[in-house]
């Protein structure tokens, strides 16, 4: 190989870097956004996760637990007008946080939410009907107490699938 060819060589090798030089950068500019959006979106994906198991917790157990105090103090006759509220409020503040869960969390999790809420709709149905007089057949707070008890392990069973969601170990 001649100087010459040499030489044209390194001219149309600087030519073609110097054209392509822009493009390598734009792809390589382009490559690394899109990896930050993916890594955003991931970011962002799993904080409103979080933010939603948070809220599906707390307003479960809350529910849960207004729910087997009012079923107590129905069976010892002083449920009160305050205690009807706050069992309302938390109804709903449960029901609410599950339908905002609904669009963003895995279908598992959801499935156990609705496990749970049969439990707990049953009872606080099932309160109801003693507070209004009209229990049904066999119905009663202590009957209710038991069948209550059924939501503990489905408790357990929904928080664990949540943290398995978030990769929380033990």
């Amino acid at each position: 190989m001649g100087s010459a060819t040499a030489t044209m060589l390194a001219a149309v090798a600087g030519v073609l870097g110097t054209l392509l030089a822009p493009l390598v950068s734009t792809w390589a500019t382009r490559r690394q956004r899109a990896a930050e959006i993916r890594s955003e979106d991931h970011r962002r994906s799993y904080e409103e996760r979080r933010a939603a198991y948070t809220g599906m917790n707390r307003a479960s157990h809350h529910f849960h637990t207004l729910l087997k105090d009012a079923l107590h103090r129905l069976r010892d006759g002083v449920y009160t007008d305050e205690d009807r509220t706050q069992v309302e409020e938390a109804r709903r503040e449960y029901r609410h946080r599950y339908a905002e869960a609904q669009m963003i969390v895995p279908e598992r999790v959801l499935e156990s939410s609705r496990e749970l809420n049969k439990v707990l709709a049953a009872a606080d149905a099932t309160a109801k009907r003693i507070d209004r007089g009209i229990a049904r057949e066999g119905e009663s707070a202590e009957q209710a107490l038991g069948a209550l008890k059924s939501a503990e392990p489905r408790l357990q069973a929904l928080h664990r699938l949540m943290r398995e969601d978030l990769g929380v170990t033990d």
